[in-house]
């Protein structure tokens, strides 16, 4: 089966909607697929284009198995809303430049930006005559609304028209959780059916007994995008609330938005035990920082369409072997109970969330019987094989 992919985001960015793709080519790779994927510039989230690609329009590569076109992108970091939309509307224009040199293909997955690679979907689709298939990493145009970006009754009748347009056409869609799924039906009014969910999953789960040795400090960490979706205030409250145990420590690790008020803040609260880290990393770096977390937080914002989410953090987060304290109601909290991997807390109950910290500093046991549910979940049912034999099997039911 040859798959066209298209993607702003791939290896090797960071972030969900880059693992989300690279774990989707990795898994049909190896289920004898001919994979083409057309891409942006490395980019994300730092906005810095590695110099073999400036000044260049597109480049051809191969990468693992896989033909990837990649092709010009501004050099913008993701550090606001604005950003993001030039960056999206740009590789809506450039996606465009590879047409000439992509071959025969069966199947047109759009894997991300969410709504906006459904339109250059749509011109490769047209020009192949092959089907559409639509990703949905997020909600949009409800993230636009929840942010209060959109306030026009007009504005949001044309983003819904034009949301339920790009599921309508489609000939299957994929969402990372069974709460986009829900939505889609309920809002767009869209046959379940053609609906498959296919969630972000792992491209390696780490050895057990990573850094084990003998520690003074109990680290608690969250990694990822410092942006909207999660409720930083709650992780601040905590450990203004728990500085009294001298060895517990916060590491906040990321890039986003909310990085500069995260700094301001934690300032003039004046958390010795909190550290932030806006560092880019290395792979390899990064694997040794998060080896060393003890604990695992995902702060989790209550807007509707968060909530409905799965991050791909929460894999990455079992991969390694640590428990998971999980501030949430919805998705999140629902898969972390499912596959006993940590603790749930409320949104909103600071107090809560400082109790469950310090219930797994005290029950080593407990927090090392929930790191190896989690680890031994993943290990089975979200590795790239996996995910790439479910993405395997929607594209060939809808196959020409």
């Amino acid at each position: 089966m040859k798959v066209l992919v298209l993607a702003q985001y791939f290896s090797p960015d960071m972030g969900g909607g880059s693992a989300r793709a690279s774990n989707v080519v990795n898994g049909l790779l190896g289920k004898g697929c001919d994979i083409t994927v057309v891409v942006a510039f490395p980019h994300y989230p730092h906005g810095k284009v590695p110099s073999q690609y400036k000044h260049k329009a597109i480049v051809s590569e191969r990468i693992g198995g896989a033909k990837v076109f990649r092709v010009w992108i501004p050099a913008l970091p993701h550090s606001s809303v604005m950003n993001r939309i030039i960056l999206h509307l740009c590789f809506f224009v450039s996606s465009l430049f590879a047409l000439p040199f992509v071959g025969k293909v069966d199947v047109v997955w759009c894997a991300n930006p969410n709504l906006f690679s459904f339109f250059p979907a749509v011109v490769y689709g047209f020009v192949k005559g092959r089907p559409i298939v639509r990703n949905v990493d997020d909600l949009w145009p409800e993230d636009f609304y929840e942010l209060g970006l959109v306030q026009s009754r007009l504005m949001r009748k044309a983003l819904d028209f034009l949301a339920w347009l790009s599921y309508a056409v489609s000939a299957a869609i994929t969402p990372i959780s069974p709460g986009y799924k829900r939505r889609i039906v309920k809002k767009y009014n869209i046959c379940a059916e053609k609906i498959h969910v296919v969630e972000v999953g792992i491209d390696k789960v780490y050895p057990l007994n990573a850094n084990k040795q003998k520690k003074s400090r109990f680290v608690i960490m969250y990694s990822g995008i410092l942006g909207v979706g999660y409720d930083f205030n709650i992780v601040l409250k905590a450990a203004r609330a728990l500085t009294k145990y001298k060895d517990i420590i916060f590491v906040i690790r990321g890039v986003g938005e909310l990085a500069s008020k995260l700094k301001k803040r934690i300032k003039e609260l004046n958390l010795s035990n909190v550290v932030l880290n806006t560092d880019f990393l290395s792979k390899d770096k990064l694997s040794a920082l998060l080896s060393s977390a003890d604990v695992f937080i995902l702060p989790m914002d209550s807007a509707p369409s968060t909530e409905e989410g799965l991050p791909a953090k929460v894999f990455e987060y079992q991969a390694y072997g640590k428990p998971i304290i999980c501030i949430s109601r919805g998705e999140p909290a629902k898969y972390v109970e499912a596959t006993r991997s940590g603790l749930i807390v409320k949104q909103g109950d600071a107090e809560g969330f400082a109790e469950a910290v310090v219930r797994l500093y005290k029950d080593r046991k407990l927090a090392s019987g929930f790191g190896l549910n989690g680890w031994l979940y993943v290990s089975t049912n979200m590795t790239a094989e996996k995910i790439g034999e479910l993405m395997y099997n929607v594209l060939a039911s809808i196959k020409p």
